[in-house]
């Protein structure tokens, strides 16, 4: 089966985009201080530069679970596949509390332990491969039920400080673990609800094989228009789907902001429905198209892991060398706090426009290192590649 380069050119887009809110969340002046998405002290233009990233963690979660699909279709072996699966799972556990988790504070003593994307699809995936004997449309309705009707938990009322809370609440809910010496372990990407995008990307993986480019352009953009209708009208209600409601502002677009405004820790069905309407509506416009444009784009979308963690050491460095040039030494910086090395009470980094240029650099850094591991991966069969 020939690759499906709308799947490449997707990805891409998302892992280009995805950078951004790095660059930001690392180097921008306010990142310590402000939430970007606090309608009381952001602007519209730094709420926009967050809010376009949340395309990215369930695109990524979502064509995970497509990839494996086509994968293990060319394959059609369940116990092999199973196997890896679990393997590559625990792999991506242990890279997310190593590398990524370095990269991300530069501490090491990783005094925080930080579970986040890498370790909820090391997770997806073995749970998926311990269901690799159902069948894909049974796998993908357990994957929408999981999407649909993972808000109903909060609203359970369990008895405060209960045993069964204290198991339950850290599959569905964003949670801090104190231990010992004063390290912590944040997990801010819940597994349950990811599983479910995992779990649907895995079932709709039957449908990029079946149909052909004309197809899935159809089809996707009536999944892509009908996620956002249904997006709306249960946002119009403010009643399910979200717990965070939204309010009319001190004027129309601070109104807009509000309602688009969603929940992404842990992330709701209103998060979903927007995130992956948009990642349809992008099927159904790259579908067919062939430019240079793309062709670029897809040089990141084939090499999702390594562009993930190499990005964010650059993005480190770059940081620490901002902080030396306005005047800071080591002895002023503060890796074991969780503020990326940034000097806690002290005003430091780039405005928001300096962070855009540094992003666009960095991704055009990218760009060779990218093309030179997709090739070598394309062009060897080692096995440790199989897990990059």
């Amino acid at each position: 089966m020939d690759r499906i380069k709308s799947i490449d050119h997707v990805r891409g887009v998302v892992m280009i985009i995805m950078a951004l809110d790095h660059v930001r969340d690392l180097i921008h002046v306010d990142a310590l201080t402000q939430s970007p998405t606090n309608l009381a002290t952001t602007t519209p233009l730094l709420f926009f530069t967050r809010w376009i990233t949340y395309l990215c963690a369930p695109v990524f979660v979502f064509l995970s679970g497509v990839s494996t699909c086509l994968s293990f279709t060319r394959q059609n072996n369940i116990a092999k596949n199973r196997k890896f699966l679990i393997k590559r799972g625990l792999w991506l556990i242990l890279l997310e509390f190593t590398v990524f988790n370095f990269g991300l504070y530069f501490d090491a003593g990783f005094h925080t332990l930080l579970f986040e994307v890498l370790g909820a699809i090391g997770i997806g995936f073995i749970v998926l491969g311990l269901m690799l004997g159902l069948r894909k449309a049974t796998i993908g309705l357990i994957g929408l039920l999981i999407i649909f009707a993972h808000d109903v938990f909060p609203l359970i009322r369990f008895e405060e400080g209960s045993l069964l809370k204290n198991i339950i609440s850290p599959l569905f809910n964003v949670t801090v673990v104190p231990l010992p010496a004063g390290y912590v372990l944040m997990s801010v990407y819940p597994p349950l609800p990811w599983l479910g995008l995992m779990l649907f990307g895995f079932a709709m993986g039957k449908l990029f094989i079946a149909l052909n480019a004309d197809e899935r352009k159809r089809l996707f953009l009536k999944i892509g228009l009908g996620s956002l209708l249904l997006f709306t009208c249960l946002r119009l209600a403010n009643f399910y789907g979200d717990g965070l409601p939204w309010s009319i502002q001190k004027n129309h677009l601070f109104t807009f902001l509000s309602f688009i405004n969603i929940s992404k820790y842990p992330p709701s069905l209103l998060f979903c429905l927007i995130t992956l309407g948009i990642m349809f509506l992008l099927f159904a416009l790259v579908e067919k198209k062939k430019n240079k444009i793309l062709n670029a784009v897809s040089v990141y979308g084939k090499v999702p892991l390594f562009y993930f963690l190499i990005h964010f050491y650059i993005i480190h460095i770059v940081l620490m060398g901002i902080l030396f040039l306005q005047g800071f030494g080591w002895a002023d910086l503060s890796f074991a706090s969780g503020s990326f090395g940034r000097p806690k009470n002290t005003r430091s980094g780039f405005e928001l426009w300096l962070v855009y240029i540094i992003w666009i650099v960095l991704v055009m850094a990218l760009y060779k290192p990218c093309h030179w591991f997709g090739r070598y991966k394309a062009t060897h069969d080692n096995w440790w590649l199989k897990y990059i």
